[in-house]
């Protein structure tokens, strides 16, 4: 049959001891993509749930959503009237001296205020009041664009 180019003593597979096999030079990515695909899901199911704020009922507007290059303070009214600085609640006579406190440009510090739309008028009026009369400037109403509203 056959003739068998084996050297006499040596079989197929064997290496004689001490000798050793070269490194690998090539990077086994499969590892790598499978970790990146789950931080990949992980991030798009945790996004949306970094909101941040008091949850509110904001009003309905076609207004185009205004750009900033700086993280603005917010300030937010909920439906029961409360006040809140971030997300921490405030008094009506506290709220200018943490403003100064916390606001980074001074009287320039853009300011969104967020109210539920069912609190009264009146009360979203007197704390923006507060705000301007305390000297800043940069004060602005947070509100939402209905579903289904077509872009201009």
């Amino acid at each position: 049959m056959g003739m068998s180019a084996q050297q006499p003593g040596k079989q197929n597979g064997s290496r004689r001891r001490g000798q050793r096999m070269p490194p690998m030079s090539e990077i086994n990515v499969t590892p790598l993509v499978d970790v990146m695909l789950v931080l990949l899901i992980v991030f798009m199911v945790a996004a949306p749930l970094l909101t941040v704020g008091v949850p509110v009922d904001l009003p309905k507007t076609r207004s185009a959503p205004l750009s900033g290059d700086n993280e603005p303070l917010t300030i937010t009214v909920n439906g029961e009237g409360t006040i809140f600085l971030q997300e921490t609640e405030v008094q009506a006579g506290d709220l200018v001296p943490r403003l100064l406190a916390i606001g980074e440009n001074g009287y320039e510090q853009r300011i969104y205020v967020r109210a539920d739309q069912a609190i009264n008028y009146g009360r979203v009026m007197e704390v923006m009041s507060t705000i301007s009369s305390a000297g800043f400037s940069r004060v602005g109403l947070v509100t939402e664009t209905p579903k289904g509203a077509e872009k201009r």
